[in-house]
């Protein structure tokens, strides 16, 4: 078989497949969903969890519609498979964020799983949960380039200092 271009076409194909087929994507899209919104914060793989972002972000935006708008309800009832939590879509989450534009959720990267297939990990959450805040991961970021050489500087101006100390020398050296 020779390869040809259109191997390497999308054809609009721009979500991703999850592993499964269309109909069981758009069910596990929907429980992330409804988990995320029982819950106020999920864990899951990485590429559930930014897929799933979307449509919870989506989700706050019709709730901030309010409840008598018929689109948000069909909208809530959709995607909430579990329909006490269409109240709490609508008296708690959305008056929480009526002040905010976008941007609902907050996302972070976590270790893989170990032991079982190394799968990339995240954890998604609603802003201003009842919840303990997660660490903010701490980059390592001493061994750039810049903080090396801004450590160099540092090192050199304290040596300068301390060499123009020991010879008598009133005032700095830079």
């Amino acid at each position: 078989m020779r390869l040809s271009a259109a191997v390497w076409i999308s054809h609009g194909r721009v979500q991703r497949r999850l592993g499964c087929g269309p109909r069981s994507r758009l069910d596990l899209l929907r429980n992330l969903v409804t988990a995320l919104v029982r819950h106020e914060r999920l864990e899951s793989t990485y590429a559930r969890v930014d897929e799933m972002r979307f449509y919870a972000e989506r989700l706050i935006d019709y709730g901030k519609r309010g409840d008598t708008d018929p689109e948000a309800m069909r909208m809530a009832n959709f995607w909430l498979t579990e329909k006490d939590l269409i109240h709490k879509l609508f008296k708690v989450l959305a008056p929480r964020y009526q002040l905010y534009s976008r941007n609902y959720t907050r996302m972070l990267q976590i270790p893989n799983r170990d032991r079982i297939d190394r799968a990339k990990m995240a954890v998604i959450e609603y802003k201003g949960n009842h919840l303990p805040p997660l660490p903010l991961p701490h980059r390592d970021s001493e061994k750039t380039l810049v903080n090396q050489l801004l450590k160099g500087y540092r090192d050199d101006v304290l040596w300068t200092r301390e060499v123009s100390l020991v010879d008598g020398h009133v005032g700095t050296a830079v």
